[in-house]
């Protein structure tokens, strides 16, 4: 056998064990930074460039941002961002087509924003468009490539690894669509009843362990049954979704909001005594007496709302319990006056 020969024959068992390590990858498991760092391993391992990078497509933005970069100027890249359509590798996710580039400096495509952010020098790119059924994923560029080596067979692989890369987003993003799916609510956007036992266990034990206070609103609306006897379920629907908002615009990062069913929610402020918790109950009072609701609806509907407050260890042991501590303070509220907070062993506030 030549020595070409058998130079082809060792890429070739190469590319047949890259693929095989790959698959493997995508079939037990579905942590996408997990197969996508597998699969850029082995892409660097295979062409062995300078510098290889992914970049995604942040389609709300209409841009790009690195995902992965390795070589020596990878972390200057952390923040950088690019235009669709804006150098080498923003043409490909625009037109969703591959780009082989020998000397950047005659190709008009080429930005030298990257070069100076990075202080580097890019010679040559070859980048490659990652593509679902519908639209360009993100793309994989491999800059300052040993080109004497790199044949229509290596451009073939590449473009099957970046099909491979594909696949794993893809399922990854339709498995965190459905698992979005399970735990919010459709009308609101909040999280539903059934995650919030979960995120209660969870806050239960966390709180525990680390001897942490967290409380817990249980938020009633007065009077919602009006709205939908005389507007309809269409603007009661517009009114919960707007009053989800208006929760979630009260909390921070670290809280959590749910729509328990019906007019009620729940708010779960982790850390959180109860005295500091009467703080925000009071400013999600305020804001609901000050809002005005359904004005694009030419409606503008004033809602108040009931509100009960429990906090664990002190007013309860579990999840179930601390939930109908709140609850039960909820209906000491909505029975005498609406439009207050009933705090669990103080009563209604004054």
């Amino acid at each position: 056998m030549s020595e070409a020969a058998g130079t082809q024959l060792n890429r070739q068992s190469q590319e047949l064990a890259i693929f095989h390590d790959v698959a493997k990858a995508l079939t037990s498991s579905l942590d996408l930074d997990s197969i996508l760092q597998t699969i850029m391993e082995k892409m660097a391992e295979y062409f062995r460039p300078d510098t290889w990078s992914l970049l995604m497509v942040d389609e709300p933005k209409d841009e790009l941002y690195f995902a992965i970069a390795v070589g020596d100027k990878s972390e200057a890249l952390k923040d950088v961002r690019l235009k669709m359509g804006e150098g080498i590798a923003g043409w490909v996710a625009k037109y969703g087509q591959s780009v082989i580039s020998n000397d950047v400096h005659l190709d008009a495509r080429f930005s030298k924003r990257i070069d100076e952010v990075t202080e580097s020098q890019t010679r040559s790119i070859i980048a490659v468009p990652l593509r679902s059924r519908l639209r360009v994923l993100g793309v994989i560029q491999l800059v300052n490539l040993d080109r004497a080596h790199f044949s229509e067979q290596e451009l073939f692989f590449l473009q099957a690894l970046c099909d491979y890369a594909a696949i794993a987003i893809e399922n990854a993003r339709w498995v965190e669509k459905i698992q979005e799916l399970t735990i919010t609510d459709d009308c609101t956007g909040l999280f539903n009843a059934r995650h919030l036992y979960k995120t209660l266990e969870t806050e239960v034990y966390r709180s525990s362990r680390f001897g942490y206070e967290f409380s817990v609103l249980f938020i009633d609306l007065d009077h919602f049954k009006s709205v939908n006897d005389t507007h309809g379920h269409l603007i009661g629907s517009k009114l919960l979704a707007e009053i989800g908002y208006l929760v979630k615009a009260q909390l921070r990062l670290i809280d959590f909001a749910f729509r328990y069913g019906g007019d009620e929610f729940v708010v779960l402020l982790p850390q959180t005594g109860k005295d500091q918790a009467l703080v925000v109950a009071k400013r999600l009072r305020d804001a609901m007496r000050a809002s005005s609701f359904c004005q694009d609806e030419g409606l503008n509907l004033n809602v108040r709302a009931s509100i009960g407050l429990a906090t664990f260890p002190h007013d309860a042991r579990d999840a179930h319990d601390v939930i109908r501590q709140a609850d039960e303070m909820m209906y000491l509220v909505k029975n005498t006056t609406r439009d207050n907070i009933g705090i669990a062993q103080r009563g209604l506030m004054k």
